[in-house]
């Protein structure tokens, strides 16, 4: 009787579950209550939302199992039309991946040739039309990577360069003749009070004398034959010229002391100056021509002929002191003169000339090369190039028997020409600097967006209104000596030719002194407009009406004392504008070869100079804002 009660104050899902033992096998009802209550049951069994959990002090990243190992959360299953969102790992089987990559990279190498030759082509074209959002790779200029043609050189090898830079301090730890530290001490820098060697310099000289500086070297490879090859690469303006003038002139007078046919034509000259100078002797000259007439010991190619006269006064004035003849071949020089100075009896010991004109000369004589034991191809990366390549290799082919010494020089590398040179020079041994394609930071790089007010797309008004800007300063400022004045050099560059003249008479109506450079200028018409920006010396103040016949100028609005050369790449390459401080880049340049010569006509030999660009609405902005934060942190632009 007390049972009952009990049982009535107990739900019926409770008491099935008591009774469930006892009275399953009894009634089958019961029994599917017993299997609903075990469900029930298990269900109950999990803690509520708001209970807290005995880990909750544990960061997910630390939590760990009954083994003690560390348990990642278990990310919840998305399914549904969405579950494909948000994932940062593509659901592809590793292996597969592997065997994917492995199939690519045995591709590629098969086809190593070709692809190089086609990626070269696209580069060699430009890049403004590439894609413009970059892609993510390990490069920071993403907007350079579709159209870069430089050869990569990375940071460690840079930072180990400047650690063998700092062994050198004076041109006195080489290994040079007297004669030759006396050229380079007193006549070179004659004008300067702290004469220090630069990094080219520093790195050059003695790898090319064969000179052991600071700590171990590797040994001198040689080419078959024992010819040794170099590639000397550095920034613009960076002294490349004494670089590689200095260590030729030095095995040039190294290899005239050991010449025997030299030591007895000289003997043979004293005799002939001793009787001449007797006054009784009335008979001819019976002396035969020097051994090196017209059979030059040294070649120097350039490709202008401004660079002829540059490299030539270098040096002209290294052999005041160590006494050797110097040749200038150019299109500057008429047939005759340049037949006299070849042919000349007393001989030529070095000769710098253009590959054209050379190459010329020597299919008349094949003999005028039989002899050169070094060759310098200066501004090597445009003298590699389509224009240049055929005729500067048949040099190179005549000069080979009796090559002694190889030098390529160049302020930057193309891929092409690395390519190149690991094909046709494998054992040549590379030089390169700590700055290497990149832009000094002494130059500035400013932005004028031609695309808003008040120029509306309009790049000649906004390039006449930087001239000025520039120039307004000059007309009222005079130099330190009275009646010299310092005039504004600046050079505007644009990428087509058909573009120069369009600018510069353009130019020449907002009452600006501009000059058209371009190569179907006459080359001896180009020296004469760029013999003023070759010198950073004032400029003596002309008189008003002498002003007035010799500038393009006329009218009473007229930016005084300030000089525009508008030009291609012709007057980008290699030419030393020492009066140069500002560069206009009136078109943004198609390739950072491009930037890198263009903007290092200012700021050359630790001068700082200026570069504006000028943007157009279908300019590539992103590529302008890439090479200032480059300049701007002193880095390679590749």
């Amino acid at each position: 009787m007390l049972r009952r009660p009990v049982l009535d104050s107990i739900c019926p899902f409770c008491t099935l579950t008591l009774d469930s033992t006892s009275s399953t096998a009894r009634n089958p009802l019961r029994q599917s209550w017993t299997a609903s209550s075990r469900f029930a049951s298990s269900y109950r069994q999990k803690p509520a939302r708001m209970v807290l959990s005995d880990r909750v002090a544990q960061p997910p990243s630390t939590r760990r199992d009954e083994s003690g190992e560390v348990r990642k959360p278990r990310r919840r299953a998305v399914d549904g039309p969405f579950a494909g969102m948000n994932r940062t790992v593509a659901n592809i089987d590793p292996m597969r991946r592997i065997a994917q990559s492995r199939a690519r990279a045995s591709q590629n190498e098969n086809n190593n040739n070709d692809n190089r030759e086609s990626m070269h082509r696209d580069d060699d074209r430009g890049g403004l039309n590439s894609n413009k959002r970059g892609d993510k790779g390990d490069s920071k200029f993403k907007a350079l990577r579709m159209h870069r043609a430089l050869k990569t050189i990375s940071y460690g090898q840079r930072m180990h360069l400047k650690d063998r830079v700092k062994e050198v301090e004076s041109f006195e730890q080489f290994d040079l003749l007297p004669s030759i530290q006396e050229a380079v001490l007193l006549e070179i820098f004659k004008d300067k009070s702290d004469i220090k060697p630069t990094p080219v310099q520093r790195l050059a000289i003695p790898a090319l004398l064969g000179q052991q500086l600071g700590g171990n070297r590797r040994s001198r490879t040689s080419a078959p034959g024992g010819r040794e090859e170099f590639l000397l690469a550095a920034e613009t303006g960076s002294g490349k010229t004494m670089a590689y003038m200095v260590p030729t002139v030095h095995a040039l007078k190294v290899a005239e002391a050991e010449s025997e046919e030299i030591k007895n034509y000289n003997k043979r000259w004293a005799e002939e100056k001793a009787l001449r100078n007797d006054p009784k002797f009335k008979g001819k000259s019976l002396i035969e021509p020097h051994p090196t007439t017209a059979r030059p010991r040294v070649v120097i190619l350039v490709p202008t002929a401004e660079l002829v006269d540059q490299v030539g006064a270098v040096a002209k004035k290294m052999s005041h002191y160590a006494k050797f003849k110097v040749e200038k071949l150019s299109a500057n020089f008429d047939a005759k003169m340049i037949e006299k100075r070849i042919y000349d009896p007393r001989g030529v010991d070095l000769v710098i000339a253009t590959p054209h004109l050379l190459a010329s000369m020597a299919e008349s004589d094949p003999n005028i090369l039989s002899r050169v034991s070094h060759l310098v191809v200066d501004e090597a990366d445009s003298l590699f190039d389509r224009s240049f390549s055929p005729v500067t290799t048949s040099i190179m082919d005549r000069c080979m028997p009796s090559l002694r010494q190889l030098i390529l020089c160049s302020a930057t590398i193309p891929r092409r020409l690395d390519i190149y040179m690991a094909t046709k020079f494998p054992d040549m041994k590379r030089i390169t600097t700590p700055n290497l394609h990149a832009i000094p930071r002494r130059v500035q790089l400013g932005v004028i967006d031609a695309s808003k007010d008040p120029y509306r797309n309009n790049k000649n008004l906004a390039c006449a209104d930087a001239i000025w800007s520039i120039g307004r300063d000059a007309s009222a400022h005079e130099g330190s000596i009275p009646g010299e004045v310092d005039v504004k050099r600046i050079m505007v560059f644009v990428n087509e030719r058909e573009k120069t003249q369009e600018v510069a008479d353009y130019l020449v109506t907002k009452g600006i002194d501009a000059v058209a450079l371009h190569r179907d200028t006459p080359e001896q018409r180009q020296s004469e407009m760029l013999r003023s920006f070759m010198s950073a010396e004032p400029i003596k103040r002309v008189v008003a009406d002498q002003l007035d016949r010799t500038s393009p100028v006329r009218g009473k609005r007229a930016l005084e004392n300030t000089k525009v050369i508008v030009a291609t790449d012709l007057a980008s390459r290699g030419i030393d504008t020492l009066g140069v401080r500002h560069v206009v880049l009136y078109d943004v340049p198609h390739t950072t070869i491009d930037f890198i010569h263009r903007l290092g006509r200012a700021g050359r030999m630790g001068r700082r100079g200026r570069g504006i660009v000028l943007m157009g609405k279908d300019d590539r902005r992103d590529i302008v804002s890439e090479v200032k934060e480059s300049m701007y942190m002193g880095q390679a632009l590749v």
